[in-house]
């Protein structure tokens, strides 16, 4: 059972694993705050600019002649919110992701290798003979 234990909170305690959990956590943060975003800022103005509609709001009711029961509610109105939320989630994603990138530049990567004029083979930059043919690399057949 010990080994067990032991065994567990070695995985649990990985470095992959701990930063997965801290991704999630913020994930799910930084979803409530797009959706409040979108339902509370950006999704009123839109409303007030086609006649006061309120897309929480919009639904089509179903109900079947003779049926017993409440009318089955289709709720295109909070859908349309969700895509919306979908699409400021996606572009600020986008944009952390590119931010990243561009703090990770590419350092560029001299070479450290020429070939040799004789017999093509690789060698080091400083060389002055060719390690393969023997042939001395003079300034005349530098590369």
């Amino acid at each position: 059972m010990l080994a067990w234990l032991k065994e567990f909170k070695e995985f649990a305690l990985r470095g992959n694993m701990v930063d997965l959990a801290v991704g999630i956590i913020i994930g799910a943060a930084f979803s409530k705050a797009v959706n409040s975003l979108v339902t509370d800022i950006v999704m009123p103005p839109i409303g007030l600019l086609l006649g006061g509609v309120d897309f929480s709001a919009l639904s089509i009711k179903l109900n079947w002649p003779g049926s017993p029961g409440n009318p089955v509610e289709i709720r295109y109105g909070a859908f349309i919110n969700t895509l919306i939320d979908l699409l400021i989630l996606s572009g600020a994603i986008f944009l952390v992701i590119k931010m990243m990138n561009s703090l990770h530049k590419k350092q560029e990567v001299l070479p450290n290798t020429k070939e040799c004029p004789e017999c093509l083979m690789s060698i080091p930059l400083k060389a002055k003979k060719c390690g393969h043919c023997c042939s001395p690399i003079t300034s005349e057949n530098k590369i």
